[in-house]
């Protein structure tokens, strides 16, 4: 009966899927725009079936993930335990106090020689990017970045999930940043022009997008004919634009810059007064948390903030990356 009850199963990856075996995940950079789409159509079907339709897809089942926590985390610690665990899955959580990473063990010991043995996928949210490419480089079994200071990719898949759910299509949409040349901003660089989404950026001066990255993004909106356009100007930036996107100020690790960076972010608050310069049909995104400084009451809570469904849309894209591993060559 457990055969029939399963079923259903084999068919969730009904398209042809994106072959994510032996891939680790650092950056959307290294996916085609014909993979991107694949996960996100995916991940609304993981949502359709799971939430909506009630299935049980115990795809995950006898798999186990490691979770490696430098940072604090809400939405991706919860939506990653609760994810796997409706998968079949047991996560594991630890934190920098936890383990012995990079303390009294090398990242190569930790990753090859004892998760690689222990666990099946490993999700990892650290301070510096280059901590993950050492885990890449030793380890046997796939790597997520959860975080890292240079890129936050299974954010901006939730937050083009959230737009495709909105707007129906992505392509040809505009999506103005205003605030920091961070990791999610950066992240927003390797996807936009994939999907056919023009960016328009304003970032205080000083606080630009990594210059590899920008050159980057540069060639990727050539190649797939959409608009990059930079500025100073918070106003200039949300001209035009579908979807207004902010981020904190000070990200973690950043505290002690804080009084500075509130002092050269003064007029980037987002606003019902930075909206009306934007088409009629504007939404607002925010991966949280929020302060009011970066975004007014008026806009967060407004009936045009998608901050909330987005947030959700965290535990749908992670379980799509978590169901297209091969975990059988382990």
């Amino acid at each position: 009966s457990s055969v029939q009850n399963y079923s259903h199963v084999n068919n969730v990856l009904t398209r042809a899927p994106v072959n994510l075996k032996g891939r680790s995940f650092l950056t959307l950079k290294d996916f085609s725009s014909d993979e991107i789409k694949h996960l996100l159509w995916v991940s609304r079907d993981l949502k359709h079936r799971i939430k909506y339709e009630k299935q049980y897809l115990p795809l995950l089942q006898g798999k186990s993930i490691a979770m490696i926590f430098e940072k604090r985390s809400t939405r991706t610690r919860i939506s990653t335990e609760t994810g796997f665990a409706l998968l079949g899955g047991h996560p594991c959580f630890l934190t920098s106090q936890d383990i012995h990473l990079g303390v009294n063990e090398s990242s190569a010991d930790t990753a090859s020689r004892v998760l690689s043995g222990l666990c099946d996928i490993v999700l990892a949210r650290v301070y510096s990017h280059t901590t993950l490419e050492d885990l890449v480089k030793d380890s046997s079994i796939p790597i997520i970045n959860g975080l890292s200071d240079l890129y936050h990719p299974i954010q901006i898949l939730a937050d083009f999930l959230t737009l495709q759910e909105h707007y129906g299509s992505l392509s040809g949409l505009t999506v103005s940043w205003i605030g920091d040349g961070n990791n999610v901003l950066h992240s927003f660089m390797m996807t936009a022009a994939k999907l056919g989404v023009h960016l328009r950026i304003a970032t205080p001066e000083g606080y630009d997008p990594d210059s590899s990255v920008l050159q980057e993004a540069k060639r990727l909106s050539e190649k797939h004919g959409t608009q990059l356009f930079l500025t100073s100007d918070p106003v200039e930036a949300a001209r035009g634009s579908n979807v207004l996107v902010t981020d904190t100020w000070v990200s973690m690790g950043q505290e002690d810059e804080k009084k500075q960076r509130i002092k050269d972010f003064h007029g980037y608050q987002i606003t019902m007064q930075t909206a009306n310069v934007a088409k009629l049909d504007w939404t607002f995104l925010h991966c949280l948390p929020r302060k009011q400084e970066e975004v007014d009451d008026q806009v967060f809570y407004s009936s045009r903030s998608l901050v909330f469904p987005e947030a959700e849309n965290r535990k749908w894209t992670i379980m799509q990356f978590l169901t297209s591993y091969d975990y059988s060559s382990k």
